[in-house]
């Protein structure tokens, strides 16, 4: 959030800062160990987390490892901008949140509910933060990004640490990949377990990116794009990817409409799209390991089962 810190790669170390950091604050997420298919499975129901989605982690690890400010701005397809507004109120600090027109109902209301100033702009993602960092320059406000941060990946480093911790059984953790903050983050706090970073077909930031060598600019079209929608993996991220590689895999709209139906059926687990695309890879037999752990990383959409 700091220009000092701008270009930062994280490590394991800010990780467990981060973890002492947010401590009082967030909640420290059960995992659930089951079966599916007669195949042994882990789910980190991260969907637990307070706003319904891991993105608290890091807006409190931003604010409070940040310089002490009394205003934040943001962008954000609408768990970021909660997890801000979120961490805002917490801490007493007045946050603006930028989020596209077509922010999904189940994102908008609760944003709103938090006392934040909420300013719609643009069809996606992109154009939002383009008018949110036009005015965190214009009135001097710290901009908080909502993955290419070190001090967020940090803060969404710490659902990997709790895994480590909470399931040692588990040697592969699964997780949905937009701009790149939640995958390199657990990448960083898994302890040496293989990371898996699944991607929908439609919106394939980080495979973009490590074909290219750097963060290209992509399409971004999927049923799970509200929430996966980066059109190019965060610089940060992706240094940290390149330190630190993980497992790329891609999940189509279908295979992700039939995972969120089976998450319901077998759970009653109702999550928004993205928090599906690790499950969905995971049936497909693109997940790796005997014992994997699954990131159910959100749950804020208006969710009902397809027939």
């Amino acid at each position: 959030m700091s220009p000092q810190t701008a270009h930062a790669v994280p490590t394991a170390t800010d990780v467990r800062a981060a973890a002492e950091r947010i401590a009082p604050h967030a909640r420290r997420t059960p995992v659930l160990h089951t079966e599916v298919d007669g195949r042994p499975l882990t789910l980190k129901l991260e969907h637990l987390q307070r706003t319904g989605a891991f993105k608290l982690r890091g807006a409190l690890n931003a604010l409070l490892g940040g310089p002490p400010t009394d205003r934040v701005i943001t962008a954000s397809g609408g768990n970021h901008g909660l997890g801000v507004a979120t961490a805002a109120r917490l801490l007493g600090v007045h946050a603006t949140v930028y989020v596209p027109e077509t922010v999904p109902r189940a994102k908008a209301a609760p944003l709103a509910a938090t006392g934040a100033e909420i300013v719609r702009v643009g069809e996606h993602y992109a154009v939002a933060a383009e008018a949110a960092r036009a005015r965190s320059e214009a009135e001097n406000v710290p901009y908080l990004h909502a993955f290419d941060d070190p001090l967020v990946v940090a803060g969404q480093g710490t659902i990997g640490l709790e895994i480590a911790a909470d399931a040692p059984e588990c040697d592969t953790i699964a997780v949905a990949v937009g701009g790149g903050g939640l995958v390199a983050g657990v990448r960083l706090g898994a302890q040496g377990r293989q990371v898996v970073g699944a991607e929908p077909e439609g919106c394939q930031s980080m495979h973009a990116a490590l074909a290219a060598g750097h963060p290209v600019e992509g399409t971004v079209d999927s049923v799970a794009s509200s929430a996966l929608g980066a059109a190019s993996l965060g610089r940060v991220p992706f240094e940290v990817l390149r330190e630190h590689p993980v497992t790329p895999v891609l999940v189509s709209d279908a295979e992700i409409v039939q995972a969120q139906d089976r998450l319901w059926e077998e759970f009653r687990i109702a999550t928004e799209p993205a928090a599906a695309v690790p499950f969905a890879a995971w049936l497909a037999g693109r997940v790796p390991g005997e014992r994997p752990c699954l990131v159910v990383c959100g749950a804020n959409a208006q969710w009902q089962r397809v027939d």
